[in-house]
Protein backbone atom coordinates (compact mmCIF):
# COMPACT_ATOMS: atom_id res chain seq x y z
CA UNK A 1 0.00 0.00 0.00
CA UNK A 2 1.31 3.46 -0.87
CA UNK A 3 1.26 6.19 1.77
CA UNK A 4 -1.42 7.90 -0.30
CA UNK A 5 -3.71 4.84 -0.19
CA UNK A 6 -3.12 4.42 3.53
CA UNK A 7 -3.92 8.09 4.12
CA UNK A 8 -7.08 7.84 2.00
CA UNK A 9 -8.41 4.94 4.07
CA UNK A 10 -7.26 6.43 7.38
CA UNK A 11 -9.05 9.66 6.53
CA UNK A 12 -12.08 7.63 5.44
CA UNK A 13 -12.08 5.96 8.86
CA UNK A 14 -11.77 9.18 10.89
CA UNK A 15 -14.15 11.35 8.84
CA UNK A 16 -16.50 8.37 8.50
CA UNK A 17 -16.45 8.05 12.29
CA UNK A 18 -17.42 11.72 12.76
CA UNK A 19 -20.17 11.51 10.11
CA UNK A 20 -21.61 8.44 11.84
CA UNK A 21 -21.54 10.27 15.17
CA UNK A 22 -23.30 13.36 13.76
CA UNK A 23 -25.85 11.28 11.81
CA UNK A 24 -26.60 8.88 14.65
CA UNK A 25 -26.91 11.49 17.41
CA UNK A 26 -30.29 12.61 16.00
CA UNK A 27 -31.86 9.22 16.69
CA UNK A 28 -29.95 8.20 19.83
CA UNK A 29 -32.18 6.36 22.37
CA UNK A 30 -34.99 5.95 19.84
CA UNK A 31 -36.32 2.55 18.76
CA UNK A 32 -36.40 1.54 15.09
CA UNK A 33 -40.21 2.00 15.16
CA UNK A 34 -39.95 5.51 16.62
CA UNK A 35 -37.35 6.46 14.02
CA UNK A 36 -39.56 5.17 11.22
CA UNK A 37 -42.54 7.10 12.53
CA UNK A 38 -40.51 10.29 12.91
CA UNK A 39 -38.22 10.22 9.87
CA UNK A 40 -39.20 7.31 7.63
CA UNK A 41 -35.58 6.39 6.96
CA UNK A 42 -33.14 8.68 8.77
CA UNK A 43 -30.48 9.51 6.17
CA UNK A 44 -29.39 13.14 6.61
CA UNK A 45 -27.29 15.01 9.17
CA UNK A 46 -29.91 17.36 10.63
CA UNK A 47 -28.95 17.69 14.30
CA UNK A 48 -31.69 17.78 16.92
CA UNK A 49 -32.24 14.58 18.90
CA UNK A 50 -32.39 14.44 22.69
CA UNK A 51 -29.26 16.63 22.92
CA UNK A 52 -30.73 19.34 20.66
CA UNK A 53 -27.59 19.47 18.52
CA UNK A 54 -26.85 21.79 15.61
CA UNK A 55 -26.76 20.01 12.23
CA UNK A 56 -23.24 18.58 11.86
CA UNK A 57 -22.36 18.88 15.54
CA UNK A 58 -20.52 15.87 17.00
CA UNK A 59 -20.74 14.28 20.46
CA UNK A 60 -18.43 12.72 23.04
CA UNK A 61 -17.36 9.94 20.63
CA UNK A 62 -15.52 12.28 18.28
CA UNK A 63 -14.51 14.77 20.97
CA UNK A 64 -12.80 12.09 23.08
CA UNK A 65 -11.10 10.65 19.99
CA UNK A 66 -9.72 14.08 19.15
CA UNK A 67 -8.49 14.41 22.76
CA UNK A 68 -6.57 11.10 22.42
CA UNK A 69 -5.21 12.06 19.00
CA UNK A 70 -3.99 15.45 20.20
CA UNK A 71 -2.13 13.93 23.16
CA UNK A 72 -0.32 11.51 20.82
CA UNK A 73 0.61 14.30 18.40
CA UNK A 74 1.74 16.71 21.12
CA UNK A 75 4.10 14.09 22.57
CA UNK A 76 5.03 12.42 19.26
CA UNK A 77 4.23 9.13 20.92
CA UNK A 78 2.50 7.83 23.99
CA UNK A 79 1.97 9.74 27.21
CA UNK A 80 -0.96 8.30 29.13
CA UNK A 81 -1.02 11.21 31.55
CA UNK A 82 -1.42 13.65 28.65
CA UNK A 83 -4.38 11.59 27.40
CA UNK A 84 -5.98 11.70 30.86
CA UNK A 85 -5.28 15.44 31.19
CA UNK A 86 -6.99 16.03 27.83
CA UNK A 87 -10.00 14.06 29.08
CA UNK A 88 -10.19 16.26 32.18
CA UNK A 89 -10.00 19.44 30.08
CA UNK A 90 -12.71 18.04 27.81
CA UNK A 91 -14.98 17.07 30.74
CA UNK A 92 -14.58 20.54 32.24
CA UNK A 93 -15.44 22.23 28.92
CA UNK A 94 -19.13 21.36 29.41
CA UNK A 95 -19.51 18.89 26.50
CA UNK A 96 -23.00 18.14 25.15
CA UNK A 97 -22.86 14.62 26.56
CA UNK A 98 -20.63 12.46 28.75
CA UNK A 99 -21.31 8.86 29.77
CA UNK A 100 -21.46 8.01 33.49
CA UNK A 101 -18.57 5.53 33.32
CA UNK A 102 -16.39 8.03 31.45
CA UNK A 103 -17.23 10.77 33.94
CA UNK A 104 -16.48 8.53 36.92
CA UNK A 105 -13.08 7.47 35.55
CA UNK A 106 -12.03 10.97 34.52
CA UNK A 107 -13.06 12.39 37.90
CA UNK A 108 -11.09 9.65 39.67
CA UNK A 109 -7.98 10.62 37.71
CA UNK A 110 -8.58 14.34 38.29
CA UNK A 111 -9.07 13.89 42.05
CA UNK A 112 -6.52 11.17 42.83
CA UNK A 113 -4.13 10.96 39.87
CA UNK A 114 -5.04 7.29 39.36
CA UNK A 115 -4.71 6.34 35.68
CA UNK A 116 -6.83 3.21 35.87
CA UNK A 117 -9.60 1.78 37.97
CA UNK A 118 -9.93 -1.77 39.24
CA UNK A 119 -12.01 -4.11 37.04
CA UNK A 120 -15.74 -3.51 37.50
CA UNK A 121 -18.78 -5.40 36.28
CA UNK A 122 -20.45 -2.15 35.18
CA UNK A 123 -17.46 -1.05 33.04
CA UNK A 124 -18.67 -3.05 30.01
CA UNK A 125 -19.95 -0.02 28.11
CA UNK A 126 -18.65 1.14 24.72
CA UNK A 127 -16.89 4.33 25.90
CA UNK A 128 -13.30 3.04 25.61
CA UNK A 129 -13.91 1.33 22.30
CA UNK A 130 -15.39 4.46 20.73
CA UNK A 131 -12.31 6.68 21.14
CA UNK A 132 -9.46 4.37 20.15
CA UNK A 133 -9.07 5.26 16.46
CA UNK A 134 -6.14 7.69 16.95
CA UNK A 135 -4.25 4.87 18.70
CA UNK A 136 -4.92 2.61 15.70
CA UNK A 137 -3.68 5.23 13.23
CA UNK A 138 -0.47 6.00 15.11
CA UNK A 139 0.47 2.33 15.66
CA UNK A 140 -0.36 0.88 12.21
CA UNK A 141 3.04 -0.84 12.05
CA UNK A 142 3.47 -1.57 15.76
CA UNK A 143 1.01 -4.21 17.08
CA UNK A 144 2.86 -4.24 20.42
CA UNK A 145 2.30 -0.51 20.93
CA UNK A 146 -1.27 -0.84 19.66
CA UNK A 147 -2.28 -3.30 22.41
CA UNK A 148 -0.49 -1.46 25.21
CA UNK A 149 -1.74 2.03 24.31
CA UNK A 150 -5.29 0.81 23.61
CA UNK A 151 -5.64 -0.86 27.00
CA UNK A 152 -4.04 2.01 28.87
CA UNK A 153 -6.40 4.59 27.39
CA UNK A 154 -9.35 2.23 27.96
CA UNK A 155 -8.59 1.64 31.62
CA UNK A 156 -8.75 5.32 32.53
CA UNK A 157 -12.52 4.78 32.43
CA UNK A 158 -13.38 1.18 31.44
CA UNK A 159 -11.66 -1.87 32.91
CA UNK A 160 -13.61 -4.93 31.80
CA UNK A 161 -12.65 -8.03 29.74
CA UNK A 162 -15.47 -7.44 27.22
CA UNK A 163 -14.57 -3.77 26.75
CA UNK A 164 -10.87 -4.71 26.35
CA UNK A 165 -11.63 -7.41 23.80
CA UNK A 166 -13.99 -5.19 21.76
CA UNK A 167 -11.55 -2.28 21.71
CA UNK A 168 -8.66 -4.45 20.53
CA UNK A 169 -10.73 -6.35 17.95
CA UNK A 170 -12.32 -3.31 16.27
CA UNK A 171 -8.91 -1.64 16.27
CA UNK A 172 -7.30 -4.61 14.53
CA UNK A 173 -10.10 -4.78 11.97
CA UNK A 174 -9.60 -1.09 11.13
CA UNK A 175 -5.85 -1.63 10.86
CA UNK A 176 -6.32 -4.52 8.40
CA UNK A 177 -8.75 -2.43 6.36
CA UNK A 178 -6.43 0.59 6.21
CA UNK A 179 -3.52 -1.65 5.25
CA UNK A 180 -5.65 -3.11 2.42
CA UNK A 181 -5.70 -6.71 3.66
CA UNK A 182 -8.35 -9.01 2.22
CA UNK A 183 -11.70 -9.89 3.75
CA UNK A 184 -10.39 -13.07 5.38
CA UNK A 185 -7.99 -11.13 7.60
CA UNK A 186 -10.63 -8.94 9.20
CA UNK A 187 -13.34 -11.62 9.31
CA UNK A 188 -10.89 -13.76 11.26
CA UNK A 189 -10.56 -11.00 13.85
CA UNK A 190 -14.34 -11.02 14.36
CA UNK A 191 -14.35 -14.82 14.60
CA UNK A 192 -11.49 -14.79 17.09
CA UNK A 193 -13.42 -12.35 19.29
CA UNK A 194 -16.49 -14.61 19.22
CA UNK A 195 -14.27 -17.64 19.93
CA UNK A 196 -12.96 -15.94 23.07
CA UNK A 197 -16.24 -14.31 24.14
CA UNK A 198 -19.29 -16.07 22.69
CA UNK A 199 -21.54 -13.17 23.73
CA UNK A 200 -20.31 -11.18 20.72
CA UNK A 201 -21.82 -13.60 18.14
CA UNK A 202 -23.83 -11.33 15.82
CA UNK A 203 -25.48 -13.88 13.53
CA UNK A 204 -28.43 -14.16 13.85
CA UNK A 205 -28.50 -10.48 14.82
CA UNK A 206 -30.43 -9.80 18.05
CA UNK A 207 -31.47 -6.25 17.09
CA UNK A 208 -30.12 -4.72 20.32
CA UNK A 209 -28.06 -1.55 19.85
CA UNK A 210 -27.51 -0.30 23.40
CA UNK A 211 -24.30 1.16 24.89
CA UNK A 212 -23.47 -2.27 26.38
CA UNK A 213 -20.33 -3.08 24.40
CA UNK A 214 -21.65 -6.47 23.27
CA UNK A 215 -24.80 -4.92 21.75
CA UNK A 216 -22.72 -2.16 20.15
CA UNK A 217 -20.21 -4.51 18.52
CA UNK A 218 -22.90 -6.95 17.34
CA UNK A 219 -24.75 -4.08 15.64
CA UNK A 220 -21.63 -2.63 14.02
CA UNK A 221 -20.31 -5.99 12.73
CA UNK A 222 -23.75 -7.12 11.53
CA UNK A 223 -24.29 -4.03 9.38
CA UNK A 224 -20.67 -3.73 8.28
CA UNK A 225 -20.60 -7.30 6.96
CA UNK A 226 -24.12 -7.24 5.46
CA UNK A 227 -23.88 -3.99 3.41
CA UNK A 228 -21.80 -3.11 0.36
CA UNK A 229 -21.26 0.65 0.54
CA UNK A 230 -20.34 3.31 3.09
CA UNK A 231 -23.74 4.98 2.90
CA UNK A 232 -25.75 1.74 3.15
CA UNK A 233 -23.73 0.62 6.17
CA UNK A 234 -24.23 3.87 8.05
CA UNK A 235 -27.92 4.34 7.27
CA UNK A 236 -28.76 0.77 8.28
CA UNK A 237 -26.77 1.08 11.50
CA UNK A 238 -28.21 4.36 12.80
CA UNK A 239 -31.78 3.37 11.90
CA UNK A 240 -31.42 0.59 14.46
CA UNK A 241 -31.55 3.38 17.08
CA UNK A 242 -30.26 2.75 20.60
CA UNK A 243 -26.80 4.22 21.18
CA UNK A 244 -26.87 5.40 17.58
CA UNK A 245 -24.15 8.06 17.79
CA UNK A 246 -21.63 5.41 18.90
CA UNK A 247 -22.82 2.54 16.69
CA UNK A 248 -22.93 5.05 13.81
CA UNK A 249 -19.43 6.32 14.58
CA UNK A 250 -17.92 2.83 14.81
CA UNK A 251 -19.72 1.61 11.68
CA UNK A 252 -18.52 4.75 9.89
CA UNK A 253 -14.98 4.04 11.05
CA UNK A 254 -14.99 0.50 9.61
CA UNK A 255 -16.83 1.41 6.41
CA UNK A 256 -14.65 4.49 5.87
CA UNK A 257 -11.50 2.40 6.27
CA UNK A 258 -12.85 -0.16 3.82
CA UNK A 259 -14.27 2.09 1.10
CA UNK A 260 -12.00 5.13 1.47
CA UNK A 261 -12.80 8.80 1.98
CA UNK A 262 -14.07 9.17 -1.61
CA UNK A 263 -17.11 7.01 -0.82
CA UNK A 264 -18.40 9.19 2.00
CA UNK A 265 -21.43 11.09 0.65
CA UNK A 266 -20.56 14.69 -0.13
CA UNK A 267 -23.76 15.92 1.58
CA UNK A 268 -22.54 14.47 4.89
CA UNK A 269 -19.03 15.88 4.61
CA UNK A 270 -20.48 19.32 3.76
CA UNK A 271 -22.84 19.22 6.73
CA UNK A 272 -20.22 18.09 9.25
CA UNK A 273 -18.89 20.82 11.58
CA UNK A 274 -16.06 22.17 9.40
CA UNK A 275 -13.76 22.95 12.31
CA UNK A 276 -14.03 19.34 13.40
CA UNK A 277 -13.47 18.10 9.85
CA UNK A 278 -10.33 20.26 9.60
CA UNK A 279 -9.04 18.97 12.94
CA UNK A 280 -9.61 15.39 11.77
CA UNK A 281 -7.76 15.96 8.49
CA UNK A 282 -4.82 17.49 10.33
CA UNK A 283 -4.70 14.77 12.99
CA UNK A 284 -4.95 11.97 10.44
CA UNK A 285 -1.98 13.27 8.45
CA UNK A 286 0.13 13.72 11.59
CA UNK A 287 -0.83 10.36 13.11
CA UNK A 288 -0.01 8.48 9.89
CA UNK A 289 3.29 10.33 9.66
CA UNK A 290 4.05 9.27 13.24
CA UNK A 291 3.08 5.66 12.45
CA UNK A 292 5.67 5.62 9.67
CA UNK A 293 8.40 6.88 11.98
CA UNK A 294 7.68 4.54 14.91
Amino acid sequence: MSTEQVLNRALGAYLGFACGDALGATVEFMSPKQIQKCYGVHRDIIGGGWLGLEAGQITDDTQMSLAVGQAIIDHQGWNIQAVADNFVAWMESDPPDIGNTCRRGIMRYRDSGELYGLPRDDDAGNGACMRNLPVVLSTLNRPDYFSLWSLQQSHITHNHPLSNAATLTLGRIVKHLINGLDTDAYRQEAERLIGQHGEFAYSPYSGKASAYVVDTVQTVLHYFFSTDSFEACLIATVNQGGDADTTGALAGMLAGAKYGVGQIPERWLKQLDQQVAEQIRRQTTELIRLAESL
